[in-house]
């Protein structure tokens, strides 16, 4: 017969072994929320501060993203583009605030230096594009510049997500015409350049980011610039026409004219803007009576029909020796 202590002991020694396993389950099951807790965070700590790709922006931007990879800012080689050195955060600032939001224009603080939004002055787009492409000598005198001072923006002329249209021959003219009329009327006048058919373009003479010569001019002086293509006008001749050394826009409008050789005017009244007609007689010209010519000039000068290029026929500078009639400086041959 079993005894009431040894019952009751029994039941002690119960209690006593579910309290031990009690505790034994709280300190084996206890620790892992905390060690999953701690789990999740070593890993999910270090994409925290993971700045958003092309990846991400292509949910959203996907032609652009597609446009940029296959551009050269978007390649791994070059080692000064953005590919290394944050992506698309490089030019469009840290996109983590703009991607929780969801999107949106200017969402997050995000940047869009290639928009037409008040939101960014030209200087803050401008200090966005020179942060890469300030070296070089075509924008050593961008500072200053005529396009620069009068609110200019690299973006206004250049495009980065789709083709840029500046740095194609037959395009590039269009982008300048855009600002530049007069310009686009004299193109398409008879005598010009080639511009239309893209062998000759405005940055062949001009440096748009900025120059010390006239006009944005890419030598140092309009005839400098002439030269690059015009090298036999360049002499050096025994006599030389001052306007040639001068400035060859005296004579000539690069852009375009009606005039043969792109002459702002038909001779020879351009030639008489400068010169007198011969005989010293201003009626002479239109084939009035008058004095006789000295130096055995014709006395017979009727403007009409007549140009000064039939005897003066080198009219850029001249190597004749001789020292007697005709006189070697009035450009004869």
């Amino acid at each position: 017969m079993v005894s009431r202590g040894s019952i009751a002991g029994a039941r002690i020694l119960a209690l006593a072994a579910s309290a031990i396993l009690l505790f034994v389950g709280s300190g084996t099951i206890a620790p892992q929320p905390a060690f999953a807790q701690a789990h999740s965070q070593t890993v999910s700590a270090p994409q925290a501060d993971v700045i958003p790709g092309p990846d991400v922006c292509a949910g959203c931007h996907e032609e652009v993203v597609n446009y940029y990879k296959s551009s050269v800012h978007g390649q791994k080689g070059n080692l000064r583009g953005p590919a290394n050195a944050g992506e698309c955060s490089t030019c469009h600032g840290d996109p983590t605030e703009h991607v929780k939001a969801g999107g949106g224009r200017g969402v997050g603080g995000i940047k869009n230096p290639g928009g037409k939004s008040a939101s960014m002055s030209a200087e803050d787009k401008n200090h966005i594009c020179l942060t890469c492409h300030a070296g070089g000598s075509k924008r050593t005198h961008w500072s200053g510049s005529t396009h620069e001072t009068r609110g200019n923006a690299c973006t206004s002329c250049h495009t980065m997500h789709t083709r840029d249209k500046v740095l194609t021959k037959i395009s590039q003219p269009d982008v300048c015409f855009t600002c530049h009329k007069q310009q686009r009327i004299e193109v398409n006048r008879t005598f010009r350049h080639p511009i239309p058919e893209g062998k000759v373009v405005c940055s062949d003479c001009h440096n748009p980011h900025g120059s010390i010569g006239r006009a944005l001019m890419k030598r140092d002086s309009v005839v400098e610039t002439c030269y690059q293509c015009h090298a036999e006008k360049r002499g050096p001749f025994v006599h030389a026409h001052d306007p040639v050394t001068e400035d060859c826009t005296i004579c000539h409008n690069p852009h375009g004219t009606v005039a043969d050789s792109m002459l702002k005017w038909r001779p020879p009244f351009l030639c008489q803007s400068c010169h007198t007609p011969h005989g010293g007689v201003a009626a002479q010209a239109f084939g009035q009576p008058g004095a006789a010519s000295p130096a055995g000039k014709s006395g017979i000068n009727i403007t009409q029909g007549r140009g000064c290029l039939n005897c003066h026929t080198q009219i850029h500078g001249g190597n004749n020796p001789a020292l007697t009639a005709p006189t070697p400086q009035f450009m004869l041959r």
